[in-house]
């Protein structure tokens, strides 16, 4: 039996077409919100589940990073980064009309990376938030009676069969967006030629004392090992408690990652390997209905 891969849903979302990437003879199956894709995995539902975690204007996605290390403690296994396309859509009724739509459903993503578009040219129009791309593609289908048009990708066009009248509305022409696919173990995941390797820690501080920061920051800068990434979450204890997650371009070694995790333990920080991982790279994504991703 194929092994089965739960996604951010519903069918037509980016997060489909990240999937669909890498893997290539697994189940696909929607779920309605990234906590359900985590709890789909450790409920034994899923093998996988791929999520998205960062994008590259609007930043980290904190429902998946909060969730990732309060909630569910999944293992990264991969991860999947395509290029974010996002095109004005109508129903096929509306081809004629859609320079005088009243109403604009998506994503709050989407909007955001489409702002500067959506302002200039329907400044009157009303937003109205929908929990995907996806889900504002279904909508438009459902209402051709409204005189509204959504925001998405081509996948959600195709697949809803909505008619596309404007092209790359999207402000920023270098969006891209990170996923993660999870697992409840760590395993060693392959889907083809992969760019670098990546591994992520999770460390929280002993206490908020001068330098405790730098302390953590100079067990990776003495041993040379390059830092991709490093944000702070809250931890949710209470105000200016905080851990940091660390992205290393390295993939998780028998000396250099276990000597910081061990120097770093000495300094009475909590420190937490939460993958070591392949990091692919999709150049291209659907352009057309009845294109492959």
């Amino acid at each position: 039996m194929p092994e089965k891969v739960a996604y951010l849903g519903p069918q037509g979302t980016f997060t489909e077409m990240a999937a669909k990437a890498v893997f290539k003879k697994e189940e696909l199956t929607p779920y309605p919100t990234i906590p359900n894709c985590m709890e789909a995995v450790n409920k034994e539902e899923a093998q996988y589940a791929v999520v998205p975690i960062e994008n590259a204007i609007e930043g980290s996605v904190n429902l998946t990073m909060d969730y990732l290390y309060h909630k569910e403690l999944l293992t990264i296994v991969g991860e999947v980064t395509i290029p974010i396309s996002q095109h004005l859509m109508v129903h096929p009724n509306r081809q004629d009309t859609w320079k005088d739509i009243d109403v604009v459903y998506s994503h709050p993503q989407a909007i955001a990376q489409s702002h500067h578009f959506l302002k200039e040219n329907f400044p009157k129009a009303k937003i109205s938030y929908t929990n995907s791309t996806a889900a504002a593609a279904e909508w438009i289908k459902s209402h051709p009676e409204e005189n509204a048009a959504a925001v998405g990708n081509t996948l959600a066009g195709c697949k809803y069969g909505l008619s596309i009248v404007e092209q790359d509305v999207h402000d920023y022409q270098n969006n891209h967006t990170r996923f993660v696919i999870l697992s409840q173990k760590p395993t060693d995941f392959q889907a083809g030629p992969h760019e670098r390797y990546k591994t992520t820690l999770m460390i929280t501080l002993p206490s908020d004392y001068p330098g405790a920061l730098h302390q953590v920051l100079s067990a990776f800068m003495w041993r040379k090992i390059n830092m991709s990434k490093i944000e702070s979450r809250p931890t949710k204890t209470g105000l200016g408690n905080y851990f940091f997650i660390i992205d290393v371009d390295m993939k998780m070694d028998d000396v250099l990652l276990p000597g910081v995790k061990s120097e770093l333990e000495a300094l009475g920080c909590q420190v937490n390997i939460i993958g070591s991982y392949p990091c692919y790279v999709v150049k291209d994504v659907l352009k057309s209905c009845g294109s492959a991703v």
